[in-house]
């Protein structure tokens, strides 16, 4: 099984859903509440790397226990810069059972959350087929 790390880097969409577990959560840098679910945590990564122009990881930070990843990216989002972290924690299986999203700078931010929201019906949709 590929990485996350791998799969978002290699643009392989399909890999993501089964990296997550049944119940993860992610943790958006945009929305109040946590998306709960397999299905729906993988669509928002899925239309994140739609919006994400240039994305590429700069530095991963590894927890003693293997179980705990920082992942330190650059991207540009609608002719915006984007410097954030993906946080991972994997269960133990392996999975990802909590994902949260940090994104500066709030013009980059305030970029995403508009190109994100254009996605939120196919969002959606995917999660909900899925």
């Amino acid at each position: 099984m590929l990485s996350f790390r791998q799969a978002i880097e290699a643009r392989d969409l399909a890999a993501i859903e089964p990296l997550f577990a049944e119940n993860a959560v992610l943790n958006s840098p945009v929305a109040h509440r946590p998306y709960t679910g397999r299905a729906i945590a993988a669509a928002v990564v899925r239309g994140a790397a739609r919006v994400f122009e240039d994305f590429h990881y700069v530095q991963e930070i590894i927890g003693v226990d293997g179980r705990d990843h920082a992942l330190v990216f650059r991207a540009t989002v609608n002719g915006r810069q984007v410097h954030g972290c993906d946080f991972l924690h994997l269960d133990d299986d392996g999975l990802i059972d909590e994902l949260t999203v940090m994104v500066r700078p709030l013009s980059g931010l305030n970029a995403l959350a508009e190109a994100m929201g254009a996605q939120f019906e196919r969002i959606k949709q995917e999660a909900m087929s899925a």
